[in-house]
């Protein structure tokens, strides 16, 4: 069965033709799912992330008023932009993989168990740690954790941009002590730079996408983002939304959010619905294939968490039946989304929200214009609607160009 595309004004999409039935259990045959992420990894992660200093849960915020206007029964916004001072889920992910390096790198020298976080913390394994360097590839927002989770637990950092990462979010990176190298081309241009990089000079990759012979450290990643999701369940106190709109880059914290979802809620689940920028629509593209397959080009966009022009394969081997539908939304409408946070009506809160982070709100705006979007969601008066504000005012310049004011002023 293939998936048709259909389009509008701005946007296009499809429904996934291979999507898990409702009742289909999380470990079902061929078990593909549990061997990249399972409840264990979850635990792990949760375990270690909520007793690192500055953890606290970010809010879940309901905006009843944004939920009327786009004829929803509810709608509430997970804001990620306070986590740890980073302004971004990222925070999460790529410094928990850090720790999980330089843990078992402790643990092999000694012989013994991972050392908990607090071990590294307090400088005891410093002689052995230094001497690690971690790199990565960035748009921004995980090459920000990554270099806060090396100067956290005290190894160093390189860290590789490419041509259309925003001075701002260079800034941000250098600020926690990496060393920042721009090189040209696009995002998966500089995936392939920092591994080779990372070869010749005996440095470790801590990516969020997995390649051949690469795929523990991302999984370790994407556990360490189940811990935003984990919360979530708890503060919906077990009463799950019927959608989620999750935006996705290379497709690992889609597949994170669909896995603790899934296993959480089982047949309760909510609707899974993937959004891309049209410039960058590689999960759309490889929904319509059957298969992953590569979008090409530069792939600017303004939502620039998403610049990805490939699937990592092991959060396709979820996503790719996880997902309920693909939409890929103009940047126009991610842009709208931020100035529709910015200046609510109906009192509703006021929240910072940066291009990436108002990515699904853009896919509602979209569908409110146009009824075909909304039957393809399968959006009516009775959807309760999720929406991860993945990041805040992640670069504050841009941010000001958009909103008009700066994240202090739009909070009032």
């Amino acid at each position: 069965m293939s998936a048709v595309l259909q389009h509008g004004d701005g946007w296009r999409g499809c429904r996934n033709p291979v999507a898990a039935p409702a009742d289909e259990a999380y470990d079902a045959p061929p078990g593909a799912r549990p061997a990249v992420l399972n409840a264990a990894g979850f635990d792990a992660a949760q375990a270690a992330i909520t007793r690192w200093p500055g953890y606290a849960p970010t809010p879940l915020v309901a905006l009843p008023a944004l939920a009327a206007r786009l004829q929803l029964a509810a709608l509430h916004y997970k804001d990620e932009g306070t986590r740890f001072g980073l302004k971004s889920f990222k925070a999460l992910g790529g410094a928990y993989a850090v720790y999980r390096l330089l843990a078992q790198a402790v643990a092999r020298e000694t012989g013994g168990p991972l050392p908990e976080a607090d071990e590294l913390l307090s400088g005891r394994w410093r002689n052995l740690v230094q001497g690690f360097t971690v790199t990565c590839a960035t748009d921004g927002n995980h090459g920000r954790s990554v270099a806060w989770g090396a100067q956290l637990f005290g190894c160093r950092c390189v860290i590789y941009i490419h041509a259309t990462v925003s001075e701002g979010r260079r800034a941000a990176i250098a600020r926690y002590g990496a060393e920042v190298v721009r090189v040209s081309g696009n995002y998966d241009d500089s995936v392939r730079h920092a591994d080779a990089q990372a070869k010749a000079h005996g440095w470790t990759v801590v990516s969020d996408t997995t390649y051949e012979g690469y795929r523990d450290i991302p999984i370790d990643v994407m556990h360490g983002y189940g811990v935003m999701s984990r919360e979530v369940v708890a503060q919906l106190h077990g009463e799950p939304p019927t959608h989620v709109l999750v935006q996705a880059g290379v497709g690992a914290f889609a597949s994170s959010v669909a896995a603790v979802f899934w296993l959480a809620w089982g047949p309760r689940r909510p609707k899974l619905i993937i959004v891309e920028p049209t410039q960058a629509d590689c999960h759309l593209q490889s929904a319509l294939a059957g298969h992953p397959v590569a979008v090409t080009g530069d792939l600017d966009t303004v939502m620039a968490g998403l610049a990805c022009g490939e699937v990592s394969p092991a959060a396709w081997e979820i996503v790719a039946s996880a997902a309920d539908a693909f939409v890929a939304i103009d940047d126009r409408f991610a842009l709208d989304g931020v100035r529709a946070f910015a200046s609510p009506t109906g009192g509703d809160p006021a929240l910072v929200s940066g291009e990436t982070g108002a990515t699904g709100l853009g896919a509602l705006l979209a569908a409110q214009a146009d009824p075909a979007l909304r039957a393809l969601l399968g959006l009516d008066a009775s959807s309760r609607v999720l929406l991860l504000g993945s990041e805040g005012d992640t670069d504050p310049e841009i941010y000001r160009q958009i909103t008009g004011r700066t994240a202090d002023e739009v909070r009032g």
